[in-house]
């Protein structure tokens, strides 16, 4: 028999978190020929899937309870086995797609300990610099994260905007920088539930004029803002509804405490349809279908996954000027753009778009949409650019032979 070139392999970090876009990534890579060992927890398991996936569970599962010494003790086994992972696994390539639970540890030691493996090393800068955006940015940070940019050998970012931060203040050269769509959300489940019946679950007539705010509560997604310009539109129709769904982050529970007494103290409180706590897979379309249109009032941004799980739904988005957002949304197509920090011109823009053709003929336009983003982010065309980094990458002696 002859010899035959076997699929090069990767070792896909998960850092134990954003479940979807490893799924969908992962899934698409095998599906072009690629062997993947998923590093994952428990939590992000899935159902067996191609011959060349192989999910390997060597994070902690979240712990909420137990004392710090343990949550210690389980962080560092984890780290124990990803170095005995990387120095037994035959994968030429580790591509990071987070980092675990010591950022200065991941972003330095462990990568030094990689490259002196052999291990060629590929990132994924989902932000830049997230510290900056949440407002807890230092000379300790920055250090670490110039020291990532610099020892890992290419790096995937989702925007224009996000390449040019990386030249332009980490120093990286532009031509290890490849930039790639962020996926759409196709491991989400979607059923025949229609829009109506999604807002009688929700409690909502369908003349409900709905907003949704989706996914975890953090300082810089701009609750409070979007609440105030709630408020000034609500008092004047009370067809205005707004369902917040998501767990509050620890860092953001003062933040979240003072608007929900803004809300219980306001005549439009029973407007207000609160869901705080984290949702689950399962739950997501009825939020998603339920919803007239996304908001994401973020003050810092560079981009939001969330706006694409709600592309996925066809749902439209009316998002402030940070970021790529005015990128990823078509004025009058797919959404509406408004001011940063102005709930005055969020409140106008909320207005504009529930008067507008998108809204009156939405049910049409759901379609539209989810059919344009999965022409513009597929996965296939993520993983066919990652795929084109992998192999220049790889050397001849990086591929694996059986007979």
């Amino acid at each position: 028999m002859k010899n035959q070139i076997s699929p090069l392999k990767i070792a896909l970090m998960t850092g134990g978190i954003d479940k979807h876009y490893a799924s969908g990534l992962s899934q698409s890579l095998a599906a072009a020929g690629i062997a993947v060992d998923v590093i994952g927890n428990d939590e992000m398991r899935e159902s067996p899937g191609a011959a060349n996936l192989n999910f390997v569970a060597l994070y902690a599962t979240p712990q909420r309870y137990g004392t710090i010494a343990r949550k210690l003790l389980a962080f560092i086994w984890v780290y124990v086995r990803l170095m005995h992972y990387a120095a037994t696994s035959s994968a030429p390539i580790i591509h990071i797609l987070w980092g675990y639970k010591f950022k200065l540890f991941d972003r330095t030691l462990l990568l030094i300990y990689y490259k002196l493996l052999g291990k060629r090393i590929v990132f994924t800068a989902h932000n830049v610099n997230a510290a900056e955006r949440d407002g807890a940015d230092s000379f300790l940070n920055r250090v670490s994260l110039r020291t990532q940019y610099r020892l890992v050998d290419h790096i995937f970012v989702h925007t224009e905007k996000m390449k040019d931060q990386l030249v332009e203040t980490f120093g990286v050269n532009e031509g290890k920088i490849t930039i790639i769509p962020f996926g759409t959300y196709d491991m989400v489940p979607q059923t025949t539930l229609t829009p109506a019946e999604a807002k009688l679950r929700l409690g909502l007539r369908n003349s409900d004029r709905t907003i949704l705010f989706f996914g975890r509560i953090a300082p810089y997604k701009g609750i409070d803002l979007l609440v105030n310009a709630f408020e000034k539109i609500a008092r004047e129709d009370s067809r205005y509804r707004l369902v917040i769904a998501g767990e509050a982050m620890k860092e953001s529970e003062q933040q979240w405490q003072k608007v929900q007494r803004v809300i219980e103290q306001s005549p439009i409180r029973e407007q207000v349809i609160q869901h705080i706590r984290f949702v689950p897979d399962d739950e997501i379309e009825l939020f998603l279908k339920g919803a007239d249109v996304l908001a994401l009032p973020y003050t810092e941004i560079f981009q939001s996954g969330v706006l694409f799980m709600a592309y996925s739904f066809g749902l439209p988005v009316i998002a402030t000027d940070v970021g790529s957002l005015p990128h990823d949304i078509v004025t009058g197509k797919t959404g509406y753009i408004c001011r940063a920090g102005d709930p005055v011109d969020l409140a106008k823009t909320i207005e504009t778009y529930f008067s507008s053709e998108l809204y009156q003929d939405l049910d049409a336009q759901r379609v539209h949409i989810k059919n344009a983003i999965q022409l513009s982010h597929s996965w296939d065309i993520a993983a066919g650019k990652t795929c084109d980094v992998y192999m220049q990458l790889s050397s001849t002696k990086d591929l694996q032979y059986s007979t």
